[in-house]
């Protein structure tokens, strides 16, 4: 890999910062186009037929639920009690059914998903250096492991949202008062954010692990192992996924700040406008978080280049 990580070899006495490094790893990562397609190439040939059959099976459900459409359309934050309840029971019906689906379509979608991340991930780190090993077996283990931490933490948050849905808005409803709307959803975003940062911080080796393998060449095992036996680098690498989490977050926040953008305007636009904008942030959303991702892969392929060679 020519330029990727070779600018550190026999410096190991310099101090390389995790920030300074991916500084110059993203203005590498974005003279190498090559590594994003890729990356966006597994990415949509994964996510484009899985949204399609998402939405086949929902509008399956949909149709199959009597729901009063009626009711949904005509609520209002005038009357929050009132929206919760119609919610509520448009909920009732439409849970039956929606678990019936997922009980077969999650595991479908995430075992695909896990077979397709690692020969997609295998592809981009052997076009980013092509000395690393192909051990695609490995990843797939790996990338299954990484799936189950990151359903764990979805468990958690929702655990989350549960306690704070009972002191907001079921508890009070339950006592006779008013639901704490505005109380509600701000505790929803800071409890989302701080798990959001915590997964970024603690979940760094997790990320590492499939790197380390075609690194070395090291099995399932082994690479976790070395994963979290990494001495003085893995400060930098926490450092790097910390600024990966905030740089996501940062993305989030701009991809909504754009969706908002013409609803002023609403009075004045077309509904058809208004999808294909939705749809074109979307797209420049999911184009620059594949982008970061290949950049992080980058990073520490390059830290690690500058401390083993």
């Amino acid at each position: 890999m020519q330029g990727l990580g070779d600018r550190a070899q026999g410096n190991v006495a310099t101090p390389v910062r995790g920030t300074q490094s991916f500084v110059h790893t993203l203005s590498e990562c974005w003279r190498r186009p090559s590594l994003t397609a890729l990356e966006v190439l597994w990415r949509w040939a994964y996510g484009i037929p899985a949204l399609l059959l998402l939405r086949y099976e929902g509008l399956k459900i949909l149709q199959a639920t009597p729901l009063d459409y009626a009711a949904l359309k005509s609520m209002t934050v005038v009357d929050p009690l009132g929206s919760a309840q119609t919610l509520a029971k448009a909920m009732a019906l439409l849970l039956p059914q929606v678990m019936g689906v997922a009980l077969w379509l999650a595991p479908l979608l995430v075992v695909v998903w896990v077979i397709v991340s690692a020969v997609g991930r295998t592809v981009v780190l052997r076009r980013a250096d092509k000395r690393l090993h192909a051990r695609v077996g490995t990843l797939i283990v790996l990338q299954a492991v990484r799936v189950v931490a990151l359903l764990g933490s979805f468990a958690v948050w929702f655990w989350c949202m549960e306690r704070v849905a009972e002191w907001t808005v079921t508890g009070p409803i339950a006592l006779g008062g008013e639901p704490n709307l505005v109380g509600y959803f701000s505790l929803v975003i800071v409890a989302t954010l701080g798990l959001f940062t915590l997964w970024a911080v603690v979940s760094w080796a997790l990320s590492v692990a499939p790197l380390v393998a075609m690194l070395r060449g090291l099995g399932v095992a082994g690479s976790l192992v070395a994963a979290f036996r990494l001495g003085p680098l893995k400060s930098k690498l926490v450092e790097i996924n910390l600024v990966m989490g905030i740089v996501k977050i940062a993305l989030i926040v701009l991809a909504m700040v754009f969706s908002a953008t013409p609803l002023p305007f609403e009075s004045v636009t077309t509904p058809e406008f208004l999808f294909w904008w939705w749809v074109g942030v979307t797209v420049l959303y999911f184009l620059g978080s594949d982008f970061f991702h290949v950049a992080r892969q980058v990073a520490y392929l390059q830290l690690w280049r500058a401390y083993e060679d």
